[in-house]
């Protein structure tokens, strides 16, 4: 079981915050270091000192780390051109030695959109999949050659499908509860489906639509990893979880059932659960940038039971 950490900087974080998280993260052996692409604060968190922009972040983490692997979860389709996004990636890619990760979202959050003049389309999904036709499509073009789409949203000639990502693979994650055309475009283009804040049983229900649209498009079922992205609120006793939740203003039962909380104990056992049904990876939603004894912690004494 991989543990990523995975971060909320539009709830108040700088570049400085996020580059001391992406290094403990790497230090303390963690796997990948991810963050949410989004422009606006969410529920009562004052957002200050405003938002970064995830691929800036990336861009940045990626001179100043050596092993953790970089992504998002997930990169709102409605802010970039999916051409602009492929050279953007690729170049982040190139910057890191080949650690970058793509998850690719259709974007949701409309309040953010109005509110740095974003447009909102009214049909998002149908411009997803054409974006993970495009920018999937841009890396595969082999050199010299060029690429062509003619879709409904998007329109692309002649492209000479530049840069190339240092990997010759770039991992793409899609994500989320749909029940039909989420599985199928999963199936199509994704190397990970990802199923955000979902209770053990959801997530098996989702997993089993993903794998049997995957074995319909004749893909293998286990050639997708499975993973989950979780709230994480452990502390050493009770006293100490009841801290760090106050500090991200919920509740311990409510963490408890929703996402990973508790003793080290209690939230290996919530792993093993994940784990039974399929899940291959976590990311561990980590609210509280400024407490890194909280990732010491699950370094020391979740991480280290996994295996």
């Amino acid at each position: 079981m991989d543990l990523r950490i995975f971060t909320e900087p539009q709830q108040g974080a700088t570049y400085d915050t996020l580059l001391t998280v992406a290094k403990a993260t790497e230090d303390l052996g963690f796997d990948a270091f991810f963050r949410s692409d989004h422009y606006l604060r969410m529920g009562s968190a004052d957002g200050l000192p405003g938002p970064t922009d995830a691929w800036i972040t990336l861009a940045g983490l990626a001179r100043e780390t050596r092993r953790i692997r970089l992504g998002t979860l997930m990169t709102a389709g409605t802010f970039r051109l999916p051409g602009v996004l492929a050279i953007q990636v690729a170049q982040v890619d190139q910057m890191s030695g080949g650690r970058v990760e793509l998850g690719l979202g259709a974007g949701w959050f409309e309040e953010e959109h109005q509110a740095y003049g974003i447009p909102f389309p009214k049909e998002k999904f149908g411009r997803l999949e054409e974006q993970l036709a495009i920018v999937t499509g841009l890396w595969e073009t082999k050199l010299g050659d060029t690429f062509d789409f003619h879709g409904t949203y998007y329109d692309l000639t002649d492209s000479p499908a530049l840069p190339k990502p240092a990997q010759e693979k770039i991992p793409v994650l899609v994500g989320g509860h749909g029940p039909t055309r989420t599985p199928r475009l999963a199936a199509k283009y994704a190397d990970e489906f990802n199923m955000p804040f979902a209770s053990v049983e959801d997530s098996e229900r989702q997993f089993g639509r993903v794998r049997a649209a995957a074995e319909e498009a004749g893909r293998r079922a286990d050639a997708l990893v499975y993973s989950n992205a979780l709230v994480v609120c452990v502390g050493k006793d009770d006293q100490e979880v009841a801290r760090r939740a106050a500090a991200i203003g919920r509740e311990v039962p409510e963490l408890k059932a929703n996402g990973l909380a508790g003793s080290p104990a209690e939230v290996v056992d919530k792993i093993g659960r994940y784990q039974a049904i399929g899940s291959q990876r976590l990311y561990l939603q980590l609210l509280d940038l400024d407490d890194l004894e909280h990732l010491e912690l699950i370094a020391s004494q979740v991480q280290s039971q996994l295996g």
